[in-house]
This record gives C-alpha cells, structure tokens and sequence, in this order.
C-alpha cells in the first residue's frame, strides 16, 4: 500500500533510533533534560529568536501562541482555511476565549485590503483585534508558499495598529528549501513560531514554539496547564535534533515527486492541473465531474494507494520520506487508469 495521506506517516530511520537510544536524559519540567534544551536553544538559534518550548503536538504549540498574545474577547484574523480554525477542534474557543475572523484567500494569500478592512475600530461593542495568524505553508491550499513580500506588508499592517503575529509554519522548512530564503527571515515577522518536527522531517513527535524570553516564559505555564510538561522527554527530542541536522534538505525529494506526479496526471484529458501552484509536497488535485473525492479515494485504496478527501470533489496527496519515485510512479499509473 503506498500511503499519500499525509507527512506525518514517517517513521524514524535506524540513525534516528540510535539518537534517540543514546540520548541524554532529565526532567524537562525542572527545565533539567540536556538533549530538550539543547533542541531549544538550535531552534531558537535557527529562528533567530530569544527563546522556544518544547510541546507535544502543532496543536498544541498553535494554541498556547494564541493564548499568549490574545486576551478573553479578542479577535483573531485569520484565513478561512487555516489549520488553526479548521483542524483544530475549535480550541481557540475553549482555551482563549477569542473569537476568529476568517476571511477567504488566493492560495492562502489573505488580501492586503481584506486584512485592513478586518481590523475592528475602537468602539466598546466590537471585539478587539489582537492577532493575525499565518500558515506557512498552507495545508489545504495545497502547501503553496506565503511569500516573503506578502509577510512583509501583513506584518507592516500589524505593526501600524499594534496587533500581534503568529505563523503556524509546521512546515515552513519545505518553503525554505524551495524559495532558498533562510528560516529566520520568514520568522523575524512574527511575534510567535510554531513549527513541526513530525511531519516532513520524519520524527516520530513534537512542535516547538518560538518567540522572546517573555513570550516563551507565559508559554511554559499555558504549556502546564494544558497538560504538556513531559518528563524525560529528551528520546524525543533528541529524534527532533537528529531531523533537523539531517532531513531539511531532503524534502526536494519529496517536492520532486509531488511535481512528477502532476505532470503525469496533467497528461489527462479530463485534468487540469496549475503546476506554478504545485509548489512543495502537496497536490491539491480536483476531480472530474464524473468522480466525486469520495469515490476516488475509494478505488484508489481498491487498487493500493491511499489518499486523502478534502471536500465533495478536491482530494489531498501529500509525499514524504517513506515515498521513493517508484511509489510516485505506481501512484501515477493507478490513478491515470481510475481517472480515465
């Protein structure tokens, strides 16, 4: 079976494994496990950032960024389809108190007008707006890249009306590997970073949020209430180190196969594929009117691929580390025999 629901598949390599046997171990809730700080303080480094927590999942590093630049009855700006509102359980809601502004966009690219338009007055019956939140890249654009321009004159609108950044960027390492632009120039825009270890890069678990001193002090203690102190957390960890010293670069691959298989499918009659959307390890592919996504990921599995829907007629294939391009090929053919 080969599996193109999602990067979070991998598994670790034998290297990993050993990194992780061979770890250094303490308490993290005493801030005392060698291998936790010494991830902390690379990312932090890597970010250029004063400070970052280690956390057990995205979801949870997204929400503790929310929780600590908003207040109760805040406003939160964010695009409609964004994980931290579509995905994630309505937590914003439950953990902040705050209330979300969606708002549509062109690949995840919220529209610079829409964004000033958003921005509540000060009028005692309005909710304050205190966050915009960004992902990068953008999961269910079909991992297109936010630009840097784009972060730029969001963040200048910001600024200009003392509201708060956030970049869900769990994978922000796959748009530092196509555009070449250093992580640390995507992050210095923002106030707060939360990024994935689980996904592309292969560990087995963990996020780290990133942000100053004061930031990721509040954060330690939202990070306790929320149930996240994990003891000697150091294996994991130190999976987190061994993937970001060594699987950053390797994501080409995956973006190689993911265009290789658009192209293959833009051979199809009933196919129309953008290829300058197809931008890093995801395809967001429409389907023919004849198949809804339902379908397709039904006699896709039928015939030993599995995939994802994403609505009534729009199916996500995302690639990793455990795809070679043989698997990228025989997913190719499978589904250029269902479509025809």
């Amino acid at each position: 079976m080969i599996d193109l629901r999602s990067d979070t598949l991998t598994k670790p390599t034998k290297a990993m494994l050993d990194a992780m046997y061979e770890a250094k171990l303490g308490d993290d809730v005493y801030g005392e496990d060698p291998t936790v700080n010494e991830l902390q303080e690379y990312i932090a480094d890597l970010l250029q950032k004063e400070a970052a927590i280690f956390v057990p999942t995205g979801t949870m590093s997204n929400q503790i960024g929310v929780k600590i630049n908003t207040n109760p009855g805040n406003e939160v700006i964010i695009e409609k389809d964004a994980h931290i509102f579509f995905f994630e359980t309505a937590a914003p809601a439950v953990i902040s108190n705050v209330q979300m502004r969606t708002l549509p966009s062109k690949f995840g690219e919220i529209d610079l007008n829409d964004i000033e338009d958003a921005i509540r007055s000060d009028v005692y019956y309005f909710p304050k707006t205190t966050l915009i939140c960004l992902e990068n890249t953008h999961n269910r654009h079909g991992g297109t890249i936010i630009s840097l321009d784009h972060i730029k004159n969001v963040h200048n609108i910001a600024k200009q009306n003392n509201i708060f950044m956030h970049l869900d960027g769990a994978r922000i390492w796959n748009a530092s590997v196509v555009t070449k632009i250093p992580i640390y120039e995507y992050a210095k825009y923002f106030d707060t970073i939360s990024v994935c270890l689980s996904k592309g890069l292969g560990a087995p678990a963990g996020s780290v949020l990133v942000g100053s001193k004061e930031k990721i002090t509040l954060a330690k203690k939202w990070r306790k209430i929320l149930g996240g102190g994990m003891r000697q957390a150091g294996i994991l960890a130190a999976a987190g180190l061994y993937a970001l010293k060594n699987n950053i670069e390797r994501l080409e691959e995956d973006h190689k196969h993911t265009k290789l298989l658009a192209n293959e499918l833009n051979t199809l009659n009933n196919i129309r594929i953008n290829l300058d959307e197809v931008q890093t390890n995801m395809l967001a592919l429409t389907t023919p009117n004849n198949i809804t996504a339902a379908e397709l990921v039904t006699k896709a599995k039928q015939n030993g691929l599995l995939f994802n829907a994403i609505s009534k007629n729009k199916v996500r294939i995302v690639f990793h580390l455990g795809i070679t391009k043989q698997d990228t090929i025989t997913a190719a053919t499978i589904l250029k025999k269902i479509l025809r």
